[in-house]
């Protein structure tokens, strides 16, 4: 295969500074290993984003499939296996993370396989449709063009020689945002302009995999936990062909019927894909996950009157019963990377603030890898360091005591659920604002008293913290909508 080079990458490249509460045990701790055909395949798993990395290895020589951009995780296999990394391959330009894969490549010297068709300023390795790469004396990995998530999608088929020699035995097949665990990956991420082509190639995608491959080959999907990438979510965590060619409704749907429901199912998807194609066309460096400068409590006061965005990370429990005026909640124990860079106007200064420092740690680690670098600044402690006046607090509630106080006085119901969700059945007469549109559309809340819910009490805290930090008398409801109609409200 040849190397083919182009320009220096644009995209900010940060010297590597490694994250000071990092340990080896945090960073396997969402690692699973299991053994296929005397080869050994490691999941690296980002819950947060619903997204999975893989390596796969012999014993002596290894390959990763589409690293996240703290590559720490991938070394730390690396030094626990005990082997050396000689390919790093992506399926496709990433829109929901910026990679780790030219970072990984150029640490460890491993060659970066990206496909030919894709237009990057870095230098890589191309792959084409069929080629066949060895890796070690065991394993051959075969790219598979596999369009309809992107146009130059790829999968990568796996097959190990046997020890003894002979014809490669088919083993799995990673397919980044193509064929999922009873899903595809969405097809509308480039602009509607392209949707229809791209569903229809996904669907033809499915139908070669399930074509070329045998029905116990495992599939190693990178979207489908969680992702917005995915168009629709599964339970599954392990998967086949066969088990796929009997469910998945790419490949038991014609095409028509299969274009059809995948549109009409299609919700919103994270502002800040916007930006990660571009930064993964260019090439992102290693992150700088060093302590952000400390901020006192009136450094803070002054960002927040600047408009900067200052974030508790606390859990919706402990910041509604008190925080700094004018900070936002935006959780640890939810969605806090793929929330706070769908709701943050692009390029705002953000400061952190975590009850210690390892919390403050896991928020940067989580922001790099959707090109949040450097926090403006950091504290550690508890409201009363952040704040320099009173601490503001509203209450906590359940459904059951909206429909107490619902029989006593006038209340504004605010549903912050996506507006399929509210489409599906609501509390009657609530207002229905997407949190992703809360942000921008926090001057139209209305005046009085505002009791605010989601399915279960995550996004309500965000959504809550934002209205509280307008000045609007806000209580945030902390339970399921299951026990909405069970409490006594009307629900339609």
């Amino acid at each position: 295969m040849s190397t083919e080079t182009s320009s220096a990458p644009d995209f900010p490249v940060s010297h590597l500074t490694t994250d000071p509460t990092a340990t080896a045990a945090g960073l396997l701790a969402d690692v699973e290993t299991q053994s296929v055909a005397g080869l050994t395949v490691v999941v690296l798993d980002t819950p947060t984003l619903g997204d999975r990395s893989y390596l796969v290895h012999d014993g002596n020589v290894a390959f990763v499939v589409d690293p996240q951009r703290d590559l720490d995780r991938v070394l730390a296999v690396l030094e626990r296996e005990q082997v050396r990394l000689t390919h790093v391959l992506e399926t496709h330009i990433h829109n929901d993370y910026l990679t780790g894969g030219l970072a990984l490549a150029e640490r460890t010297g491993a060659a970066y396989l990206v496909n030919a068709e894709d237009d990057v300023s870095y230098e890589r390795t191309p792959v084409r449709d069929g080629e066949v790469v060895s890796v070690g004396d065991r394993m051959r990995v075969t790219a598979l063009a596999t369009p309809g998530h992107t146009y130059t999608h790829l999968s990568y088929a796996l097959a190990a020689v046997p020890e003894g020699g002979g014809a490669p035995q088919q083993l799995g097949v990673f397919t980044g945002g193509s064929l999922l665990f009873g899903a595809t990956g969405r097809p509308d991420l480039l602009g509607p302009d392209h949707t229809d082509a791209l569903v229809r190639h996904q669907h033809a995608s499915a139908q070669r995999l399930a074509d070329v491959l045998p029905d116990d080959a495992q599939v190693f999907p990178t979207h489908g936990f969680g992702s917005f990438c995915s168009a629709t979510q599964s339970d599954a965590t392990a998967s086949t062909i066969g088990d796929e060619r009997r469910s998945n409704p790419v490949l038991t749907q014609d095409e028509e019927t299969y274009v059809r429901e995948l549109l009409d199912g299609l919700g919103a998807y994270p502002t800040y894909y916007a930006h990660m194609g571009p930064g993964n066309a260019a090439g992102p460096g290693e992150p700088d996950l060093s302590t952000p400068d400390l901020a006192e409590a009136s450094e803070l006061r002054r960002r927040i009157e600047a408009g900067e965005w200052v974030v508790d990370l606390r859990n919706r429990t402990a910041f509604a019963a008190g925080h700094a005026a004018g900070t936002l909640n935006f959780g640890l124990d939810g969605g806090f990377a793929t929330y706070l860079g769908w709701l943050i106007p692009w390029g705002t200064p953000l400061t952190l603030l975590g009850e210690t420092p390892e919390q403050v740690a896991e928020a940067q680690r989580e922001l790099v890898r959707i090109g949040i670098d450097r926090p403006a600044a950091q504290a550690t402690g508890g409201p009363d360091d952040w704040a320099d006046d009173t601490l503001r607090t509203y209450p906590s509630a359940t459904f059951a005591d909206l429909a107490q106080v619902r029989h006593h006085r006038e209340v504004v119901v605010l549903d912050v659920r996506r507006a399929e969700e509210h489409a599906e059945g609501h509390i009657d007469g609530a207002l229905n604002i997407p949190l992703h549109e809360v942000w921008d559309r926090r001057h139209e809340v209305p005046s009085g008293e505002l009791w605010v819910h989601c399915a279960g009490g995550y996004r309500a805290s965000v959504a809550a913290s934002i209205i509280d930090a307008a000045g609007h008398t806000v209580v945030a409801v902390d339970d399921s909508f299951d026990q909405a109609a069970a409490a006594g409200l009307p629900v339609s």
